[in-house]
């Protein structure tokens, strides 16, 4: 029986066979523990009723193990030169489809209902190019896709941010998005030795539950999202300030602090202390003094 691809004998004939060099710009780093991958799958609790959609294959390592339990497998991989690799690697696999795109690009919904159109559980799984996951998470959250939840590996660091609580030092813009949302769990940290070639950061498997209404009732969506990015586009700075700086204009101060008063949110306070429902009434008060 042919050894599972992510092992680091069977990775390294593979490369070989096909002289095949990573990309610095593509970000690609490949797993070799089949443990890992296991854990991952199970963290998205994959079982044979699921459709998975994956960025980013490689060589397949993570396909191979979600091939094995799920239902349909469908990856997006931007890297021509992989594949002849992929059709190779997973020959043995009828229920797995590559489709040669920059998922960025793509229209996901349009995937979605060309390729799952008997799947009624959707999960989005994968090993993501660090230099690309917050985009490529965005796109996934806001795109509002009839998918289950997202479980994926990414840098550490990343992972603490999306999943940080208000008060802490990793909290910002990103934590609020994603957990507008959906909710967000690190599920495991992954070492820099169990990948080819080892990344210079620790990596973490993040695992993000759609919710089924977003977490706070906002009157428009966008200007909450600008209202938040504003609150943290100086860290340093007071709410207030960067407002009046970044929201502005300027000389809608006595409007700005009007909205946070009746937010009840002291001026003074730093955006990574507001939690999401503070956020969403002081971008509805905004909104109706600005906009």
């Amino acid at each position: 029986m042919m050894k599972d691809i992510a092992t680091p004998q069977r990775t390294k004939e593979i490369l070989n066979k096909y002289g095949f060099s990573f990309k610095k710009s593509l970000g690609q780093n490949f797993l070799i523990d089949t443990n890992i991958l296991r854990n991952i799958v199970d963290a998205a609790n994959i079982t044979e009723r699921t459709g998975v959609i994956e960025v980013g294959p490689g060589i397949g390592a993570l396909t191979e193990q979600l091939a094995k339990r799920a239902k349909k497998v469908v990856s997006f991989e931007i890297d021509q030169r992989l594949l002849p690799v992929l059709k190779d690697t997973l020959s043995p696999y009828d229920n797995v489809s590559i489709i040669h795109s920059d998922v960025l690009k793509a229209n996901i919904q349009e995937v979605i209902d060309e390729q799952f159109k008997d799947v009624e559980d959707l999960m989005v799984v994968a090993n993501l190019p660090y230099y690309v996951t917050t985009p490529i998470l965005m796109k996934l959250l806001e795109g509002h896709l009839p998918i289950r939840g997202i479980v994926v590996m990414i840098q550490a660091e990343v992972a603490d941010r999306i999943a940080a609580k208000p008060g802490s030092k990793e909290y910002g813009a990103l934590s609020i998005a994603a957990q507008y949302y959906a909710t967000a769990e690190k599920v495991m940290t992954v070492p820099a030795t169990v990948f080819v070639p080892q990344p210079r950061v620790d990596s973490a498997v993040l695992r993000l539950n759609i919710r089924e209404e977003p977490a706070v009732n906002v009157e428009d969506e966008t200007y909450f999202f600008k209202v938040f990015h504003a609150c943290f586009a100086n860290r340093r700075k007071t709410i207030l300030n960067n407002l009046v700086h970044n929201l502005g204009p300027k000389e809608k101060k006595q409007e700005i602090e009007a909205a946070l008063q009746e937010a009840d949110v002291d001026p003074k306070r730093r955006g990574e202390t507001l939690s999401l429902e503070e956020f969403a009434k002081l971008s509805d008060a905004l909104l109706k003094r600005l906009a």
